[in-house]
């Protein structure tokens, strides 16, 4: 077929092929037009609120608000679990401290009792008691007990309870602490134990 018929041919007869590309770029458009729909679609909002649209920078706004409180009360959340195993812990375990500082005395009282058949000499035996009893009031006043002062000192209801009043004192003993019944006791700034006192009247 010479150059001619081929003319011919596309011009009468080749239609379909033509109908083809024509479809094809009519396809070719409406993908380039979608796609250019989509990148329009996508532009953030920030780029939105970078052009000036208020509306864009309010979304923006509350966009990053809801993160940052979303991110807080995660944050919140993770606070309270950590606190309350911490507090939980404390309650189970916050005697580990006093008492392991005690052990040694509770050791010393145990070599004391399996000792004490065998001791011939009574003085010793008191002795020992004696160091071991020292041996614990230290141990006490380094974890911050310490004794109530009482005989001899002016009465007061922050550190004594008054259990018998004692009638025909001179003056100088009224309103003072005569006799103590019962020791009292502090732990650092705090009565845990009120004195038991007699008091002069």
């Amino acid at each position: 077929m010479s150059n001619k018929e081929k003319k011919i041919d596309i011009e009468d007869g080749n239609i379909t092929a033509n109908d083809e590309i024509t479809d094809q770029c009519a396809a070719n458009e409406t993908q380039t037009a979608c796609e250019n729909d989509q990148d329009a679609s996508n532009e953030t909002v920030d780029q939105k609120a970078e052009n000036g649209d208020p509306l864009a920078e309010a979304h923006a706004t509350i966009k990053e608000l809801k993160d940052k409180y979303i991110r807080s009360m995660a944050e919140f959340e993770n606070y309270k679990k950590r606190t309350r195993k911490e507090v939980a812990d404390l309650i189970l375990n916050g005697g580990e401290k006093a008492v392991a500082a005690i052990l040694p005395v509770i050791d010393d009282m145990e070599r004391a009792i399996d000792n004490a058949g065998k001791a011939k000499d009574i003085k010793a035996l008191e002795e020992g008691w004696e160091l071991i009893f020292k041996k614990l009031v230290k141990t006490l006043e380094g974890l911050g007990v310490k004794k109530i002062d009482t005989v001899g000192k002016d009465f007061d209801v922050n550190y004594h309870e008054a259990v018998a009043m004692v009638s025909g004192m001179d003056d100088d003993q009224k309103g003072k602490v005569i006799d103590c019944v019962q020791a009292g006791y502090m732990l650092n700034d705090k009565v845990i134990r009120h004195a038991k006192v007699a008091v002069g009247q």
